[in-house]
């Protein structure tokens, strides 16, 4: 078993930034009229959750780390629907990258709050 000491050692947090990196993909071929309407809502969503993730590893209290995963998990499931949103105005774009990784991101997140829970 590997040991994990840092949150960049987190499957979570690495599966955060493929999907972060999707994100820009994605909203890249968006039309320049979305820039600061659903690019910018999904640029912000996304780059929470990794960003809560190693904030919530990086405080000194479990409670916290829950909270920040929870944190987490709420910019995911905003993500999901932003993605959905996209999905509908934009059928030409692919999102099955996007939909499979925030999917993914918000099963580990539920399965660590739960573990972390008292």
């Amino acid at each position: 078993m590997t040991s994990i000491n840092s949150y960049k050692d987190l499957i979570v947090w690495q599966k955060a930034m493929q999907l972060v990196k999707e994100i820009y993909k994605i909203t890249k071929q968006l039309p320049k009229h979305e820039l600061y309407i659903l690019t910018s809502q999904m640029l912000r969503a996304s780059i929470s959750i990794p960003s809560n993730i190693s904030e919530g590893f990086k405080r000194n209290h479990k409670n916290e780390y829950r909270q920040f995963l929870g944190m987490a998990n709420a910019s995911a499931g905003e993500l999901e629907t932003q993605i959905l949103i996209a999905k509908h105005e934009y059928p030409k774009l692919d999102f099955n990258q996007a939909e499979l990784l925030v999917i993914e991101v918000q099963k580990i997140l539920h399965t660590i709050i739960l573990k972390l829970s008292p």
